[in-house]
Parts: C-alpha cells; structure tokens; sequence
C-alpha cells in the first residue's frame, strides 16, 4: 500500500498552488486506503456507465450511446484525481509522455458526441469511441512503467511492423 502512495504522491510541496482547486487539495482528508476506494468505484462506476452506452448502439440510440460511452470514460479518468488531487492530475496529464494520448483522448471524446448527437452517424460515432478507448488505454498504459515499451514490443512482434506510437 506504501508503494502505491509513494508511486502517485504528486511530490509537489510547493505553495504555488492557490486558488479553488489547490484549496481542496489542502483540506481533502481522506486516508490512502478511501481515496484508493474513491479511485476504484468512480473507475468502476465509469466502466459501467460505457458499457451500458454500449447497449444502447443494439437498439439504435446512437445520441445515449455517445453520451454515455463518453461521460463513463469522464468519470473512470476523474478517479484518478481521488490519486494524485485535481491539480497534480491536469499537470500529470499535459505532461510530454502523455500529451499526445491527452489531446487524442479529449477530441475523440467531442467527436463521438458531435458523431453521435449531433451528425447521428452512427458507424462514425462507433469510431470515434474506438479511437476514444484506444488512446484512454495508451493514457492509462503510461502510468505504468515500462508498459508502453511492452504493448509496442507485441504490436511489432505480432504484426512485424514498426509501432508509429
């Protein structure tokens, strides 16, 4: 448990941070152990909520299904704030490692609503959510060390192309 905090404590003791956000920070008191909780019910919540999305491309309401899918992937992502705090996870998440995975994962999120509320295309909305859970999984993969390298090493030795990511 030690080694989870340690590996997600922001390491960030500056007083910089002021505002609503950092305030919330300061005065946030939940043990590690809640905050791992917190963390693993918004992640499971948000699975949830993108699956039952999911079920809603079966009866054609493309508009639920894009709405839904995304707001799921909304709430697993802020999970991660229980973690690290809000403001340590906006820095962490336009950090140079995730930067590319961060902007891909945001306008996937518009454009799977745009595709599917607005446009109600629905094959178009289908792949604007793949395109979204594939780079949620690149942004959540650079969380764990070495495991880009890994998923790049089996794409290569699988297909026998080299990985463009």
């Amino acid at each position: 448990m030690e080694s989870l905090r340690t590996a997600f404590s922001s390491g960030n003791n500056n007083d910089e941070e002021e505002g609503l956000l950092g305030s919330m920070e300061n005065y946030c008191n939940l043990s590690w152990e809640n905050r791992l909780y917190a963390f693993g019910g918004c992640f499971v919540i948000g699975i949830f909520i993108s699956i039952f999305g999911t079920i809603e491309v079966w009866f054609g309401k493309y508009t639920a299904f894009a709405i839904l899918y995304t707001l799921g992937t909304i709430v697993a992502l802020a999970g991660s704030c229980f973690l690290r705090g809000p403001i340590s996870q906006v820095k962490k998440m336009f950090d140079k490692d995730r930067l590319v995975a961060t902007i891909v994962l945001f306008a996937a999120m518009i454009l799977t609503i745009v595709a599917g509320a607005v446009i109600k295309s629905a094959i178009l909305a289908i792949i604007c959510c793949i395109v979204q859970f594939l780079a949620f999984t690149w942004y959540t993969l650079s969380y764990i060390p070495y495991a880009r390298n890994a998923v790049k090493s089996c794409f290569s030795g699988v297909t026998g192309l080299e990985c463009p990511c």
